[in-house]
């Protein structure tokens, strides 16, 4: 396996997706702005999407990479059996938690989105949402099945891109918008839930030359079922946890007006860095490392967990200073026209203020849970996810009443930080992890190198001022542009401190 490689190519889809993503939110924004409607869409929409974030993006694998890749050593016949005895279950499982939520959607709603209560048509157009959109978790997380397993064959292309087709069909939704009126909310909800389906059918024909169910209800739930899940639902809360500290302060800032709505367009931005930065690496790495761990190759553990380790910080820290220079400037380029008015920037602007200081984290979140995952280790990370969580909702509740939603961002990023400083300090004391002598010197070179790009990028901001400001026409192909400019400073600059060697790039992990 080539890390860079791999997560290039892992990179390339993801970012395809998440510029898909982004051209469905600004047409979001343009025809439901930050109001009740849109307030109402984004929760119900909120639901699934954590789901496929819960699930697609490397927690099913912490879960399931390390125990089929064992399965498969002992051959093909006992990996089949294995995936098949998991398939059929979580098949059976999430028919069973759909139906149940389903019928009693009114009670669930309210759950997650309790100030909502106080607006009986904006709780029941939520009712009526969330019920269209809910059904899309059978689908995701059955496409994350199979996702895992091809990155167990270390093929990411078909996985990475999958979630495209969501983009697609949503922005084709909305581009027939003024058609649908009134009613746009629903087909919106509707294009969720088929999305789902095409993605999975998507995925079911990719894997096939590694897997093809089969269904059947004769289960026989052996000691390594047991096992998987025992690990999956620690893996569901500790690998997802800067998701469900989002969908915690979802809840909380339900009950400030068009809050979650400036949570959720924050939220936009941040994640295209995180996707690349955390996920990407932590599922790239997890197969490999499952295996060198496997058989105590103490040299290639050191060496994938370092590397991988290094490329979140090349990749996080430049993104996480950018966003807090330009936050509003951002935010007003990205998804400032329409119904998003200037208050709207400003209070999302503010969101992803707070949320880029913790980018970093979210991404050592990610990369530091793998390194524990890949030793079929999912309790230990789940304690400290849990932790963070409490104290997620300690700071979240205390300070919402004086300061309202903006508390919501920071007490995620706080407790994100929490959280990997105590997951490299357990990796460190249990001696999963140690530091090569050199990371130091390669560290304070990325450091270097951000601060310097960074530097250039605050004084263009400046300088085009004009151009980025909320009235401009040009203010979009203007921040892409200086995004770009600094971008490749960053590279050359990074080449020349040695922060980043282009002999890595042929490296074998």
């Amino acid at each position: 396996m080539n890390l860079i490689k791999s997560t290039s190519t892992f990179s390339f889809f993801t970012i395809i997706s998440r510029v898909l993503g982004y051209l469905r939110d600004v047409l979001i924004a343009i025809y439901l702005g930050s109001g009740p409607i849109a307030d109402a869409f984004f929760v119900a929409f909120r639901i699934p999407n954590t789901f496929r974030r819960l699930f697609s993006e490397g927690t099913f694998n912490a879960a399931f990479v390390p125990s089929y890749s064992s399965e498969l050593t002992l051959g093909k016949k006992k990996s089949d059996n294995f995936a098949n005895q998991i398939f059929n279950l979580l098949l059976i499982s999430l028919l069973f938690i759909v139906l149940v939520i389903e019928i009693f959607m009114p009670g669930f709603v309210y759950l997650i989105a309790p100030g909502f209560n106080e607006d009986l048509d904006k709780i029941d157009l939520t009712i009526n949402l969330t019920r269209i959109t809910f059904p899309f978790l059978i689908f995701v997380s059955l496409a994350s099945f199979f996702s895992a397993i091809l990155n167990s064959h270390n093929n990411f292309g078909a996985a990475a891109a999958a979630p495209i087709i969501l983009n697609i069909l949503l922005i084709c939704v909305l581009l027939f918008g003024n058609h649908f009126s009134n009613e746009l909310v629903y087909y919106l909800s509707y294009a969720v839930t088929l999305a789902g389906l095409i993605q999975l059918i998507f995925l079911i024909y990719y894997s096939k030359k590694f897997y093809i169910p089969k269904l059947s209800l004769n289960i026989k739930i052996n000691s390594k079922v047991k096992l998987f899940f025992q690990k999956l639902l620690p893996s569901i809360f500790s690998s997802g946890v800067t998701q469900i500290n989002i969908l915690v302060g979802t809840i909380i800032a339900s009950f400030q007006a068009s809050a979650v709505s400036y949570l959720y367009y924050a939220d936009r931005i941040y994640q295209i860095n995180l996707a690349i930065a955390g996920i990407a690496i932590g599922i790239i790495i997890l197969p490999n490392l499952s295996k060198y761990i496997k058989n105590n190759n103490i040299n290639k553990i050191n060496f994938i967990q370092n590397k991988s380790l290094e490329l979140s910080l090349f990749l996080s820290l430049p993104a996480c200073a950018a966003l807090l220079i330009a936050s509003e400037e951002i935010t007003s380029s990205l998804f400032g026209y329409g119904s998003f008015d200037i208050s709207s920037v400003k209070n999302s602007g503010k969101a992803l203020f707070y949320f880029a200081l913790g980018l970093p984290a979210f991404s050592l979140i990610k990369i530091f849970s793998s390194f524990i995952f890949a030793r079929h280790d999912t309790k230990t990370p789940f304690i400290f996810s849990l932790i963070s969580v409490f104290l997620n909702i300690i700071i979240s509740l205390y300070f919402f009443s004086k300061i309202g939603f903006i508390i919501i961002p920071i007490a995620t990023t706080i407790s994100s930080w929490f959280n990997a400083i105590i997951l490299l300090i357990f990796l460190i004391n249990k001696r999963y992890f140690s530091l090569k002598s050199n990371f130091f010197n390669k560290f304070l070179k990325i450091i270097i190198s951000t601060v310097l790009s960074t530097y250039i990028f605050y004084v263009l901001i400046n300088y085009f001022a004009g151009n980025l400001s909320y009235e401009s026409s040009n203010k979009l192909i203007t921040i892409i542009l200086l995004v770009i400019i600094t971008f490749i400073i960053y590279i050359v600059l990074s080449i020349l401190t040695k922060a980043f060697k282009t002999s890595d790039i042929k490296l074998k992990y």
